[in-house]
């Protein structure tokens, strides 16, 4: 019923741009440094594993497009959407249930301001841009973390690891993680308003 009201809320009037600016700040850029660092790290890992399996079977070539696919279709939505669920899932939560317990969502009603329209939808709005962001963001970092690991530990070369990475992967991988953070994007943050 929450998400029923809060969906058409959000193209309605009023929208306050400056709350939504404010928001895709705490959500997005304030997020950057541990997507970044759990996608780096994820992506790294990911491609020595791969690589210690795939030797036992002569597969070595097929590193880097198990690392591409890997973390374009499910590693970057999924550890996007976890680390900010984690950072920003919690933070909204108890910044209104305080403001419930307070009372200030009350005292927002009776001065004739819509608590929907003030707290809720800028969050929704943030966290529906800002997620997708940073999924693409996280992919991006994933796939270099495994080139880097590939050309500093592994036996791949430059030209083979992009080579491997385009072979397999298509456009369709791509808008399939962007579809997922979006659809994280609203449990992310209907959840917790």
């Amino acid at each position: 019923l929450f998400a029923m009201k809060a969906v058409p809320a959000c193209v309605m009037p009023p929208v306050y741009f400056r709350l939504i600016l404010q928001q895709m700040l705490r959500i997005g850029y304030f997020s950057l440094p541990v997507v970044g660092l759990t996608a780096f790290f994820t992506g790294g890992a990911l491609a020595l594993q791969i690589y210690l399996g795939s030797s036992r079977f002569n597969a070595e070539s097929l590193v880097a497009s198990i690392v591409a696919l890997g973390i374009t279709r499910e590693l970057g939505p999924v550890l996007a959407g976890l680390m900010v669920a984690g950072r920003v899932g919690a933070s909204i939560a108890a910044e209104l249930g305080t403001m419930r317990v307070t009372e200030q969502i009350d005292a927002l009603e009776s001065l004739g301001r819509s608590p929907m329209s003030h707290l809720i939808i800028p969050r929704v709005l943030a966290g529906l841009v800002m997620i997708p962001v940073l999924t693409i963001f996280a992919n991006a970092i994933g796939v270099l973390a495994g080139w880097w690991s590939a050309k500093q530990v592994l036996p791949i070369g430059n030209a083979d690891f992009t080579y491997g990475a385009q072979y397999y992967w298509r456009p369709f991988d791509a808008y399939s993680s962007f579809i997922k953070a979006f659809f994280f994007a609203g449990a992310i943050t209907l959840i917790p308003c």
